[in-house]
């Protein structure tokens, strides 16, 4: 799996071949495909080629998957006993990415794409929720707690002063 460190809107990203990232807006179109101009670093499983500022040989390409805003980020002035409050908001506008190829110019060979989970059948999802469902009936039901014998109340004393009169 090829590494590369790549700048994009004087920012720096770790690109790996065969994932996305996510970069400030570019103007290109979804589809479209691109090679990064500024390649920082390489690395390549025990092959580490670092650029002194930039590698010139490697190209990283890229191919725009999609446009899309990021978190929302509100800002909330406030002065007390002023009545000011000024609230505002922001969403950053992000460019994804999926790194194509990492490599030399004219080389050629074949991205290793990441493999997704294991997906589990249904059946046998639901088979292993009826089988803990089972499981949990067999078991016996926990006793009630007997609980201790209740005392009778105490008989409230009054705590008025009785008074004598003379």
């Amino acid at each position: 799996m090829r590494t590369a460190i790549v700048e994009s809107g004087g920012k720096q990203y770790r690109a790996v071949e065969g994932s996305t990232i996510d970069v400030d807006r570019l103007t290109y179109e979804v589809g479209k495909s691109f090679d990064f101009e500024r390649v920082l670093m390489m690395l390549d499983e025990d092959v580490v080629m670092v650029g002194t500022p930039t590698v010139g040989e490697i190209k990283v390409s890229a191919t725009v998957v999609e446009h899309v805003k990021g978190p929302k980020v509100v800002s909330f002035k406030y002065r007390p006993k002023k009545r000011i409050r000024v609230k505002g908001g922001h969403r950053h506008q992000y460019t994804r990415l999926m790194i194509d190829f990492i490599g030399k110019a004219g080389e050629e060979r074949q991205v290793a794409k990441k493999q997704a989970a294991p997906v589990v059948e249904p059946v046998e999802a639901v088979e292993a929720m009826e089988e803990a469902k089972v499981e949990k009936q067999a078991k016996a039901p926990k006793e009630a707690t007997v609980k201790k014998s209740e005392k009778a109340p105490a008989a409230k004393k009054s705590t008025a002063k009785k008074t004598e009169k003379k």
